[in-house]
Parts: structure tokens; sequence; C-alpha cells
């Protein structure tokens, strides 16, 4: 079932952003915004603010562009990352209902079939990981995390690009969600914790190919 394309002006450039119709560096003008998206200037202007409080987007003199991450600030952001999705699974694997524990089997069953496509492959692994969150019912966290998955839009690459890390990824998804099946909530923790760490570092390799 395909997912209703979000209304409100925020949740619409965050998602343009999220899947690459803006990319770091593109400055963001509010008029040109407001025809594109056929919407009046003032909620424009009003997200554009909010998400430069959010880090989302710079501001260059008068210009407001999509922000980027250096190399030490992508560092920090998986830091943070893998701490979060860690307490997110351990959350699980003690409160997710066996429904919720289903519909995560079910999703990597459904993503083996876009293997060998990275872009789709990384909208599939945000929802992934999404389902994740809300099995730990815990709306704090779900709050953080979401801070970090707006981080995480303003990435260039994805570490689906690396041969071989699409089959190894889903093969470590199963490993948190068994974890989460059996309880394991020290077991989760770890596997999700090994799964960032290895999405960070092959997100570096790819990242150093790609300056060559």
């Amino acid at each position: 079932m395909p997912v209703a394309e979000p209304t409100d002006a925020y949740s619409r450039l965050l998602n343009a952003i999220d899947h690459g119709t803006y990319r770091p560096g593109d400055r963001l003008v509010e008029s040109e915004l407001a025809d594109s998206l056929g919407m009046s200037r003032t909620p424009i202007r009003e997200a554009l603010q909010r998400l430069e409080t959010q880090g989302v987007l710079s501001r260059d003199g008068r210009s407001l562009m999509v922000a980027s991450l250096d190399h030490d600030q992508l560092g920090e952001l998986y830091v943070v990352r893998a701490e979060l999705e860690g307490l997110a699974a351990r959350l699980a694997a003690q409160h997710a209902a066996p429904e919720e524990i289903a519909v995560l089997y079910d999703m990597i069953a459904q993503d083996r079939a876009l293997v060998g496509d990275p872009q789709g492959l990384s909208r599939a692994n945000k929802r992934f990981h999404r389902q994740i969150h809300l099995a730990s019912h815990n709306r704090f966290l779900i709050r953080q995390l979401e801070s970090v998955r707006r981080s995480m839009a303003l990435l260039t690459t994805t570490s689906f690009a690396a041969e071989g890390r699409s089959e190894t990824a889903l093969d470590e998804h199963h490993a948190i969600v068994a974890a989460i099946e059996a309880r394991d909530g020290a077991a989760a923790d770890d596997a999700a914790r090994a799964h960032i760490s290895t999405a960070y570092r092959t997100r570096l390799q790819v990242d150093a190919e790609g300056g060559l």
C-alpha cells in the first residue's frame, strides 16, 4: 500500500530533502517553493524557519540552503544513532506486540526484492527502522530518533550503494528482529549497534571511493 504524501509545507519540504529533490548546498527560495508546491508563502516561510532551527537548513547571508554534514559531524551523528537504535531495539524486545514483530519480518521479506536497488532499499530501510522505533513504545525516544532521521536526510550517499551491502544489511535486520522476538533485550541492543556500526563503516568507504 503506497504511503500518502504529506500535505503541510514542513513535511513536504523535509520529504523532498529526504528523497534527494533538494540536496545539501541547494538554495531554497521562498517564492520559488511557493510556486512549485502550490502553496502560499506564509506556510513556506514558517516551514523554512522551522527547518533552519532544526539544523536541516543553514544560512548563507540572506539565503537558506540545505545543510551538509562534514566528516566529524557524520561521526557524531552515527555515535548518537547507534545509542538510540540500540535502546529502541532493547525496548522493542520488552514491549513489541507479536503483530509488530510479524510486520518487521514481513518487511524484511519484501525488502529482499529490492536488492540491487540502493535508493529503493534505502527508503525501505528507513521504514523498517521506524517500525522498530514504534515498537519500543517510548514516545520520548521516538522523538529523539525523529531528530536523527532529519539529520540523516542530509547525507548524499547511501551505504546500500556498496557491493554486497544490501544482502548483509537485510541479514542484520533479521538478527535484530530475531532477538526482539526472543525477548532478549541485550542481544537486540547488540545487534542494532553492530548494524549501525557496519552501516557507518560502509558509508565511509562509499564516500572515500566517491572522492577518488
